[in-house]
């Protein structure tokens, strides 16, 4: 199951339900168990900032930083992949230097860190090589195949 929360309700329904099917489709890409569970924030800058200073040790906004678990969820018995969240303040920016939609973006920011969930990285160039390839299958598989992959 894919557990959404949006910091604020700037963030419309239409939009949360692509989060959604992005999230999933990188889970069907990726074999992940039907019964895998996984949070996806849709939060700002600010938000994003405060994480990354604490996890990372950088004092800057990022797009998108994901925390994986690997845990069972003792109530339900489904395995727990981890955490997404995300600056829906960033991937606007992004995608107005892109060129593209928002949502497509925060499509993009979700396949990304879903795959970062699933055990990807992108820190050595072949691991990188990796990640994007499935990047862009995902992509493709959404109708999304001109988004630009960038770092």
């Amino acid at each position: 199951m894919i557990f959404l929360e949006k910091i604020d309700e700037i963030v419309p329904d239409a939009t949360a339900s692509l989060v959604e099917t992005a999230a999933s489709a990188a889970l069907e890409h990726q074999s992940a168990a039907e019964d895998a569970d996984l949070t996806v924030v849709l939060g700002d800058d600010a938000q994003l900032r405060e994480l990354n200073m604490q996890w990372m040790g950088v004092d800057a906004p990022t797009d998108v930083l994901s925390f994986p678990s690997d845990e069972i969820d003792p109530e339900s018995g489904n395995r727990y992949l981890g955490d997404i969240i995300i600056s829906v303040q960033r991937a606007g920016e992004q995608a107005r230097a892109a060129g593209h939609a928002v949502e497509s973006e925060l499509q993009l920011l979700v396949i990304h860190g879903v795959l970062h969930l699933m055990g990807h990285d992108h820190a050595e160039v072949s691991d990188k090589a990796r990640m994007w390839k499935a990047q862009s299958e995902i992509l493709v598989s959404l109708g999304l195949g001109s988004i630009e992959i960038r770092e």
